[in-house]
């Protein structure tokens, strides 16, 4: 069996950890072998990058922010996901090189250009085999979750932030025929997993 990499996508409170457990337990239910993971963190190095990207008293300026997603992302991918694929493993991840676009390209406002180029850096060249990703509108999953004012330094960028972090998951998954994205607004988390899961399995009886 080949290995698979799907990654999930969409902004914060979209539903992305309900969706990643409930595809979880589907895979394994059928007897597939199943690598969780997120980013940033994965693995013990990134996951203290982690703690400083969120942290609201690291004051980060956006250049460094960008190139500790990516230290993350490289010691992340060379220890925990490149392995997993090796073995024939079905590799769940929660956020990729999607995210970095959307957060430090679209509404950081740095180079996607250069972000693309520092993915491929980072990934060691991998991409993943299906990206599903999860459009919510910000005041809509920012509800769910209880208001902007959390502990999560990102969570705090407020109101425009999000919306251009929303704004470029849209315009990405237009372009990119291995997104599979659901506007889920409207949807139950049942009828949202049902549709991922049909694609995910129509994706791994093609492999």
């Amino acid at each position: 069996m080949k290995g698979c990499f799907i990654t999930l996508e969409g902004t914060d409170g979209s539903g992305k950890s309900t969706q990643l457990d409930l595809l979880t337990r589907s895979l394994m239910l059928a007897g597939c072998p199943v690598t969780v993971t997120r980013e940033p963190g994965g693995c013990p190095v990134s996951e203290m990058m982690r703690s400083i990207l969120l942290d609201p008293a690291s004051n980060l300026c956006d250049i460094s922010e960008l190139l500790l997603c990516q230290a993350a992302r490289a010691q992340h991918v060379h220890d925990v996901i490149l392995p997993a694929l090796e073995a024939g493993r079905i590799v769940l991840c929660d956020r990729f090189t999607h995210s970095t676009l959307a957060y430090q390209g679209w509404a950081r406002g740095l180079d996607t250009g250069l972000i693309e180029q520092l993915n491929r850096l980072a990934s060691f060249g991998l991409t993943p085999d299906l990206t599903v990703m999860l459009l919510v509108p910000p005041e809509q999953s920012f509800s769910r979750k209880g208001g902007a004012d959390s502990a999560d330094r990102i969570e705090r960028c407020g109101s425009a932030f999000h919306q251009a972090v929303y704004d470029g998951y849209c315009s990405m998954a237009k372009n990119d025929s291995r997104i599979f994205a659901l506007h889920t607004a409207e949807m139950t988390k049942q009828q949202t997993a049902a549709l991922i899961l049909e694609r995910v399995l129509s994706l791994l009886q093609g492999k």
